[in-house]
């Protein structure tokens, strides 16, 4: 079958690692754990969950046919994104706020918790993204697996809290911050040069 064939074990792991440091569920944890505690102690993980998922895959197979109807293609999405990337990367690394989150709780585990906490404008920035440079099924295996990663950091968020203590999720924060730096980069090149070419 012809998706059996696109999939590789490295874009994958790099689609994986990608999102899981742009969605950064265990930088959000102290975000989470005060949202748990105004929603009287419980968020419905699997409806955030199912919610995230299903923006990001939305925007996965039909973020080509929005951008069409802007006019735009994917290599231009691919280099403003990873300017955007640039950025959440150097916000983890630094720890400066250039986005601005949404923090009421009131609408509950959908709002703000799915949207825009998980699957936020930088991570479905993100997925258009990849796709230029991935095939579909790995940034769809990707997704899938982040999804299973926030099922369970949501499920967990007290003993997550517990091990890792406020210096663990720092660390954790800075290192994929790094990382993601590294990605916005390589983004940016590849798609730059092709979207010169294409002019």
């Amino acid at each position: 079958m012809p998706l059996i064939e696109h999939i590789s074990s490295n874009e994958v792991l790099t689609t994986t690692f990608t999102l899981f440091a742009v969605i950064d569920i265990l930088g959000s944890i102290p975000i989470l754990i005060s949202l748990k505690d105004k929603m009287g102690g419980h968020i419905r993980t699997g409806q955030a969950t199912i919610a995230s998922g299903l923006l990001m895959i939305l925007f996965l197979f039909l973020g080509k046919q929005f951008l069409d109807l802007l006019g735009l293609d994917v290599h231009s999405f691919a280099v403003a994104g990873s300017i955007v990337i640039f950025i959440i990367g150097l916000e983890m690394i630094l720890g400066v706020e250039f986005f601005k989150q949404e923090k009421d709780a009131k609408s509950g585990s959908v709002v703000p918790i799915a949207f825009p906490l998980i699957a936020g404008s930088g991570t479905l920035t993100t997925v258009m993204s990849l796709k230029a440079n991935f095939h579909d099924v790995n940034i769809l295996l990707g997704i899938l697996i982040n999804l299973l990663v926030i099922f369970i950091v949501l499920k967990s968020l007290k003993w997550i809290e517990k091990a890792l203590g406020p210096n663990g999720l720092s660390v954790v924060r800075k290192f994929f911050g790094i990382i993601l730096l590294a990605i916005a980069v390589k983004i940016f090149g590849s798609n730059l040069s092709e979207f010169s070419i294409g002019k």
